[in-house]
C-alpha cells in the first residue's frame, strides 16, 4: 500500500474552529468534521493524514503585546520539526495582523507570511533526520465583514480594508516565492455572525475547495516526476 501523505494545517481561530457568537466570546469549537480541516480530510479520503495546528489570535510574525504565544513565526519551525515527515504545509493566517496596534500594511502582512513560507521551504532535516522540506500552500483568508460587538470593532479597526487586499498581496508573494496559492475569498465570504469567523457551511465549502487544490498539487508533482 502506498504511504499516506501528511499535511500540516497552520493557522489561527479560522483553523482552530471558532464558533462565531453575537457576544464575541467565550465560545466553543466546531467538531472535527465541521472544521474546514475535517471537511478537507473527508474530501481527500484515504491516503492522507491531516494535522491541525490552529491557535486563536495567531499572527504571521507579529508579537502580540498581551500574549507571547501568538507569533506564528516563533512556533512554525518547531511544529514542522515535530510532525516530519510532511508532504505539504498549508498556511492560512493574516486576519489578526490587520489589528491596528500592529500598524501593518497589507504588504507588511504578506511579508510576514513570506517569513513563514521561507521557514517551510528551509525546514529540511528537522532534528536529526534526512527528511526533505515539505511543499507549501498559502491560503489568503476571506475579508472581514461588519462586526456587531463594539470590542471587536475596536480590535479590528481599519482591518476591513486591509483584509480585502490580502488576497492580491498574497498572490504576488506566492508567485515571487514559487509556492502554491489559494484565495479563500474566491470561494467563501465570512458569514459568521461576529464578522470574523466561519459558519459550518463556510468551513465545508472551504475544506472542499482546499482539498481540490491539494489534489491538483500532488497530481502535478507526480506528473513532473514521471
Amino acid at each position: 500500500m502506498a504511504q499516506s501523505r501528511s499535511i500540516l494545517c497552520f493557522g489561527d481561530s479560522l483553523t482552530w474552529g471558532w464558533i462565531p457568537v453575537q457576544e464575541g466570546s467565550p465560545t466553543l469549537r466546531y467538531p472535527l468534521q465541521e472544521r474546514w480541516t475535517g471537511a478537507m480530510a473527508a474530501s481527500l479520503g484515504e491516503g492522507y493524514h491531516v494535522i491541525e495546528e490552529g491557535l486563536s489570535a495567531r499572527t504571521t510574525s507579529a508579537d502580540d503585546p498581551n500574549d507571547p504565544r501568538l507569533n506564528g513565526s516563533q512556533y512554525l519551525p518547531s511544529a514542522i520539526a515535530s510532525h516530519l515527515p510532511l508532504d505539504l504545509v498549508i498556511i492560512m493566517l493574516g486576519t489578526n495582523d490587520t489589528k491596528p496596534f500592529f500598524n501593518r500594511t497589507p504588504y507588511d502582512i504578506a511579508y510576514g507570511m513570506a517569513k513563514l513560507v521561507g521557514q517551510v521551504l528551509t525546514s529540511a532535516g528537522g532534528i536529526g533526520t534526512p527528511y526533505p522540506a515539505p511543499k507549501c500552500l498559502v491560503v489568503a483568508p476571506p475579508p472581514l465583514t461588519p462586526m456587531p460587538h463594539p470590542y471587536f470593532q475596536g480590535m479590528f479597526g481599519g482591518g476591513h480594508a486591509k483584509s480585502a487586499e490580502l488576497g492580491q498581496q498574497y498572490r504576488h508573494m506566492a508567485d515571487f516565492m514559487k509556492v502554491d496559492f489559494l484565495d479563500a475569498g474566491d470561494v467563501i465570504t465570512t458569514d459568521g455572525c461576529d464578522g470574523i469567523h466561519f459558519t459550518a457551511q463556510n468551513n465545508l465549502d472551504l475544506g472542499n475547495a482546499i482539498a481540490a487544490k491539494v489534489k491538483d498539487i500532488f497530481l502535478r508533482d507526480e506528473a513532473q516526476a514521471a
